[in-house]
């Protein structure tokens, strides 16, 4: 039977900038083996199967793949899904609206402003708080895999860490926009970070633009996809990026608004909201939010 589906750039009001994602509507009938074909066969980063909710206090059950896995819970698929289904249900011009999707992870609560009949903004707050999951990496290590310098790694009193708010990430400081740019992970990228669940680094430094707290990042890893080392937007990187920011950030109580820049080095710039709150210094709450815009629609013969 034919499935709607749609392709969204994601973190981004630009067509063709920012991380594709395909969200397969009508997907209610495939089984988790189908999923995974279609995802291989569209070979983006993610693919998002839009399901009944278990809940009708919910908009939807997503289900979440990669070319190779299925994943509990992400960023870009949230929001770029977010987007989509409010403008599905929207009246079709300025329109904003709050609901729930039900993910792996847990029950995501989302905001959805749609901007005309392709684009919008979404946000969402975590399911999960970042955690730490084990000591982060050596200097000498992240530097290995990464292709960099020990001298590269590390600013201010940022170190490498370990944190996960669904999905583990190895969370790597460099010095430099320039030392950012120089990563080239080599064949010791498995063996430095191949013992987590999610072989990945999300390699960050300062950067200057916006106002406030900014910097640019980089996610590479393994299993992205065929030949695929790098993603140009990670919302599940940037969750997990506030529990770095948490352990190495000089922040105070209240609320603190975080722009990320990420994909700049691939030719596909985004830009992730992070938006933490800090009640007794712990982080209370977090949110990432961004734009989306509907690139293509189609149908799915499975």
């Amino acid at each position: 039977m034919p499935r709607r589906y749609a392709v969204l750039d994601v973190f981004t009001e630009t067509a063709l900038e920012g991380n594709p994602l395909a969200v397969v509507l009508d997907a209610d009938g495939l089984d988790t083996a189908a999923m995974q074909r279609i995802a291989r066969e569209f070979n983006l980063s993610e693919t998002v199967f839009v399901l009944p909710p278990e809940s009708d206090r919910h908009r939807a059950q997503l289900r979440i793949f990669t070319p190779v896995l299925e994943l509990p819970f992400a960023g870009h698929p949230t929001v770029g899904s977010a987007v989509l289904l409010a403008l599905e249900h929207g009246s079709g011009g300025a329109d904003a609206q709050a609901f729930g999707l039900e993910e792996k992870v847990g029950v995501v609560p989302c905001v959805a402003e749609t901007r005309g009949p392709r684009e919008g903004r979404a946000r969402f707050h975590l399911p999960k708080l970042p955690v730490p999951f084990g000591e982060g990496k050596s200097s000498a290590d992240c530097a290995m895999a990464l292709g960099l310098d020990p001298e590269d790694i590390g600013f201010d009193r940022h170190l490498p860490s370990r944190h996960t708010a669904g999905v583990p990430y190895d969370l790597v400081p460099v010095r430099s926009v320039e030392a950012l740019a120089r990563i080239k992970p080599g064949a010791q990228f498995e063996a430095v970070f191949g013992d987590s669940t999610h072989p990945a680094a999300y390699v960050y430094t300062r950067a200057p633009f916006g106002a406030g707290l900014a910097f640019r990042a980089r996610m590479v890893g393994m299993g992205l996809g065929a030949g695929v080392m790098e993603d140009p937007a990670t919302g599940s990187a940037a969750a997990a990026f506030a529990g770095a920011l948490m352990e190495h950030e000089p922040m105070g109580e209240g609320t603190h608004d975080v722009l990320i820049e990420q994909g700049v080095e691939m030719g596909r710039r985004s830009v992730i909201s992070l938006q933490l709150v800090i009640e007794n210094g712990a982080l209370a709450s977090a949110e990432i939010g961004g734009g989306a815009v509907v690139v293509a629609r189609g149908e799915f013969h499975v």
